[in-house]
Parts: C-alpha cells; sequence; structure tokens
C-alpha cells in the first residue's frame, strides 16, 4: 500500500478546559519538513510532536496548527487587586492632568490580568491535547493513504498501457525486418550493384542489428514487473519509483531512435506520454 505526500485533516475537540482545534496538511517534499503554530503556552508540546511526525511519516511538508480556546466557568473569576488600583491610580492621574475625561470600571476589568481565572493543570491539559492530536493524525494518515490508493490505480494503468505499446512494437517487429531487407534488396537492384550473396546477407544482418529493439522491449517489460512489485510491497517508495521512471525514459529514448517505422514511433512518443504522466504522480508519492 503507497501513501500519498498530500493529506488533510482537522478536528474538533471540547471539554470542560475549553476549545480545541487541531489541524494538519501536507504537501509533497523530498524530505521531511514539519512546521508548527501552537499558542505560546502550548510551545513545549513541540518536540513530542515532531517526534510523532517523524515516526509516522517519511517525506512531506507538514503544517500543524492548534487553536485552543480556554474556558473558565462561573465563580473561578477574581480581579487583581494591585493591578486594578495601579491602573485607576493612574487613570484618575491622566484625567486630572488632562482636566477632561472619566474612569470607566469596564475598560479597568477589560484590561489584561485584571481578571484572572485559577490556574488550570497544564500538564493534565498536556495529556489531553495530545491525545486529541493521536485521533486527528489517524485521519491524517487515513487520508494520505485514501489519495495513495488513487495513485496506485493511476500508476497501474499507465503501467499496463506502457506493456501494450511494447507489445505493439514486438508484434510490428519481425514485418519491419522484412520491409527494410526487401528495401536493401531493392535499392542494390535499383543501383545495379551485385554484391556475393555472403555479403548481403552481413549487410541485412547488420541492418537488422542496427533497428532491433528486442532487447529494449524486453528491459521495458522487466521495468514493467520491477514497479508493480514495488507498488504491490508499498510503504515509502517514491525515491525507488523515480527512479524506475529514469529507467523506462533511457528504453523509451533508445526505442526512438532506432525507430525506421510509423508504428513504432508512435509507440515511442506514446511510451513517454506515459512515462511523464507516472512520473508526474509519482512526485506525490511518499
Amino acid at each position: 500500500m503507497i501513501h500519498s505526500m498530500t493529506g488533510y485533516a482537522r478536528k474538533e475537540f471540547k471539554g470542560d478546559w475549553g476549545t480545541a482545534v487541531w489541524e494538519i496538511r501536507s504537501v509533497n517534499q523530498r524530505y521531511l519538513e514539519t512546521y508548527f503554530r501552537l499558542p505560546e503556552s502550548f510551545r513545549n508540546l513541540e518536540a513530542v510532536l515532531r517526534e510523532r511526525f517523524r515516526q509516522g511519516l517519511e517525506r512531506g511538508k507538514i503544517e500543524c496548527n492548534l487553536r485552543f480556546e480556554s474556558q473558565v466557568s462561573q465563580g473561578q473569576l477574581k480581579i487583581n487587586e494591585v493591578l486594578a488600583e495601579q491602573l485607576i491610580d493612574n487613570a484618575l492621574w491622566v484625567i486630572d492632568r488632562a482636566g477632561q475625561g472619566q474612569l470607566n470600571p469596564v475598560d479597568i476589568l477589560r484590561w489584561p490580568g485584571v481578571m484572572e481565572g485559577e490556574e488550570q493543570d497544564m500538564d493534565a491539559l498536556n495529556v489531553t491535547l495530545l491525545a486529541a492530536f493521536d485521533e486527528v493524525f489517524k485521519d491524517f494518515i487515513a487520508a494520505r493513504r485514501s489519495e495513495g490508493d488513487k495513485l496506485k490505480a493511476l500508476l497501474e494503468q499507465r503501467l499496463e498501457g506502457v506493456a501494450v505499446e511494447a507489445g505493439k512494437v514486438r508484434e510490428h517487429m519481425p514485418a519491419i525486418l522484412n520491409w527494410q531487407r526487401q528495401r536493401l534488396l531493392d535499392r542494390l537492384a535499383e543501383a545495379k550493384v551485385e554484391l556475393e550473396a555472403t555479403r548481403v546477407e552481413q549487410e541485412i544482418v547488420m541492418l537488422a542489428q542496427k533497428i532491433d529493439v528486442a532487447e529494449e522491449l524486453d528491459r521495458l517489460d522487466m521495468h514493467v514487473t520491477e514497479t508493480r512489485k514495488i507498488i504491490s510491497k508499498g510503504g515509502a517508495c517514491g525515491r525507488r519509483l523515480d527512479f524506475m521512471m529514469q529507467e523506462f525514459n533511457r528504453e523509451s529514448n533508445t526505442l526512438a531512435s532506432k525507430s525506421i517505422n510509423a508504428e513504432v514511433t508512435q509507440a515511442a512518443v506514446e511510451l513517454k506520454v506515459l512515462i511523464e504522466q507516472m512520473r508526474e504522480q509519482i512526485q506525490n508519492v511518499e
């Protein structure tokens, strides 16, 4: 089973501590890179999260976001009297110096730090948030697996196309060799050149060797088989698949360079299209 490097998962969690939303998204990348956007009070979780990504993923650019809203129940609020008194004194001093304005008590209460809630148990909250993250992470892995299934289907379809095109060329080769042999004999006859039968056969053999693509076709079949094995085995196989595309390209280029027939040329072009389509999809395989 192969996994895509593209994935997304988001989930909201609520408790008496408040509301938390975990969000994970990823795109393709040569290596594993993780980026975090966490509230300042939860920065200490970054190292733990980074390790969990490292254990569960091989490649991809990962963005992990946490949005947290604390909830303070009734009866937990208290006033920071020292800070409130300082604010009141300073506000009254400004009003007295300015000779205008008035003190709004609500503004004092809204000042950061004036209204305080009971401190939450951060250790327990961290455990809760990490457990929530694990749930989202499972959904995220499932999303990458689902995308991987789609990639697998596309790759298998293209591999079948490669096998078909290679088969077409193999089927045409005997006729092509006969046609080339007769073409050589006709040219000799037109030029009224008489060669010994042995020499003619040597020329025909040399020409046949020059345009023979049996080895290229055999290697294409081998690459199709090997690529199917890699896909079937699954895991983090993106780099191996990328290497196989280089091998496919090498054979298709050689095939095109040896082509002396429209059918072979057309097959070589189609092979290049199929290989490029696979290569593009493989860029998203983990």
